[in-house]
């Protein structure tokens, strides 16, 4: 089945090159190699043509936050496609900048020779703007294409301010695409034309990615140019470390997940977010994942749109909790940064909620923190600090606690404007599933993007607020406090 026209995304007028020598993908959020549809339409198109096909997948150093823990998790998918594709006949070029600016003029150099190129689309931090710098300067077709969630980013022509309202349109539009899926394995067992190699000048400026970085040795990261005071996290990245979570996830806690998912202690939440976030694991093979292990079919659809969490699916009441949060809340965050460019600016938030939080904004803070104080975990709050080390440890925090860790952020700051930035630089800076359009989703929200007007109070006027006291007597925490109230910070 060919890939769906509302998926793709041309980004220049440039024609095809029928002298090409391949088509190209540019792996760059999509970093996997199978329920893809951009790499399903690079594999399309090499059939057509009867051309060869090369994958570029290159990370660069330059970008804000790189570090020891955001490369680490890309190299180990590296790692894995250099594997699986060694010795077959499509090309791969896993290629590492060893300083800022190094790789540039690489993608031009190989798609100069190429027939077609082709990308992923991803909605937010430097990639538009990277992609739309590109396609200007090749003189080749650059066609992104979107592979990020069930519903195509081109279905919704309007931003939602509320999950239900969301949900309904969901409700509406969703079942038309939930039979149009990426490929489970991509790469054709009818093989293509053999790819050549990467051309020998190619190679000479741009090498590949040396063995020791793909696996980890400690000394060839410590040679590149970013943050190395945010050290890897224990989790591997990677389809198959997601694959193995997935799992365990759907074998051991899915049905736990509507009770305790909020309780720390419990562990029953999917923890999916980093590899989703990568691209190392595609949300329709997740949801293919759940509907197997529910025996379910899309004649179980509900034929009413009515908003609500639960009932339109058709499947147990711990799977539709889940797909509330893989497709509702995950998609609404896709869908706003993909209709507002500006969705990282304080503001787009709400005009209510700007106004309230105008209206407090002399309010006294008691206590105000820093942005230091706030990354060192150094607040009066012990389950405030248990989060923040949490998230300095282990790339995450639980999401019931980082709902809790960003409005104190905002009630502990001399401003909403810079509670804004620190979430943005904590967040972004240390969290492994960060620089994505779940993070600024969850950080907006607690400044009421996505929410309503709640009985007004200090500081947050009526954007709804949350305090440890309730946390503690909502969820159990002995556990959790035990692990990370006393854990050191990084030596930052």
């Amino acid at each position: 089945m060919p890939v769906p026209e509302i998926r793709l995304h041309p980004l220049n007028e440039r024609d095809l090159r029928p002298e090409g020598e391949f088509v190209l993908y540019w792996m760059v959020t999509g970093r996997r190699l199978s329920w893809n549809f951009a790499l399903d339409r690079a594999v399309e198109l090499a059939r057509e043509l009867e051309k060869p096909l090369l994958i570029l997948e290159a990370l660069r150093v330059g970008y804000r936050w790189a570090s020891d823990r955001h490369h680490r998790f890309a190299l180990d998918g590296m790692r894995e496609h250099r594997r699986e594709l060694e010795g077959g006949d499509v090309g791969y070029h896993a290629y590492v900048e060893p300083e800022a600016g190094a790789g540039k003029g690489l993608l031009e150099a190989l798609a100069a020779r190429a027939a077609w190129v082709v990308t992923d689309v991803y909605p937010t931090f430097f990639v538009p703007r990277m992609q739309e710098a590109a396609a200007q300067k090749l003189d080749v077709r650059l066609e992104a294409v979107d592979s990020l969630g069930i519903l195509p980013l081109r279905a919704a022509e309007t931003t939602y301010s509320a999950a239900y309202h969301f949900r309904r349109f969901l409700q509406k539009t969703l079942g038309e695409h939930l039979t149009e899926m990426p490929v489970a394995r991509a790469l054709p067992d009818r093989p293509l034309p053999a790819a050549g190699g990467i051309p020998d000048e190619v190679l000479a400026r741009w090498p590949a990615a040396s063995q020791e970085l793909l696996d980890g040795d400690e000394d060839a990261l410590a040679e590149l140019p970013i943050d190395h005071e945010v050290p890897p996290v224990e989790a591997q990245g990677g389809t198959e470390a997601g694959r193995d979570r997935m799992a365990t996830f759907l074998d051991e806690k899915l049905a736990r997940y509507p009770d305790e998912r909020n309780d720390p202690d419990a562990d029953a939440q999917s923890g999916l977010s980093p590899w989703l976030h990568w691209g190392h694991l595609s949300a329709h093979e997740v949801f293919d994942a759940v509907a197997k292990h529910e025996e379910w079919s899309p004649g179980r659809l509900a034929n009413e749109a009515d908003g609500k969490r639960h009932g339109w699916w058709g499947m147990s009441e711990a799977a539709e909790a889940f797909l509330d949060e893989l497709v509702t809340w995950r998609e609404i965050g896709h869908s706003y940064c993909w209709l507002e460019p500006d969705h990282t600016d304080y503001e787009t938030l709400p005009e209510w909620a700007r106004e309230t939080l105008a209206d407090h904004a002399d309010d006294p803070r008691d206590p105000c923190y820093t942005l230091e104080e706030f990354r060192d975990a150094r607040t009066h709050d012990e389950l405030w600090n248990a989060a923040q080390r949490q998230l300095l440890h282990e790339g995450v925090i639980h999401n019931y606690l980082r709902m809790l860790w960003g409005k104190k952020i905002l009630e502990w700051s001399e401003s909403p404007r810079k509670a804004l930035e620190i979430m943005i630089e904590l967040n972004n800076r240390f969290a492994v599933d960060g620089r994505d359009p779940n993070s600024y989703s969850g950080i907006f929200w607690t400044l009421g993007r996505f929410d309503r007007g709640w009985p007004e109070r200090e500081v947050f006027g009526k954007v709804r607020s949350m305090t440890s006291r309730s946390t503690r007597r909502k969820v159990d925490l002995d556990r959790y406090l035990e692990r990370w109230g006393d854990a050191p910070t990084l030596p930052l």
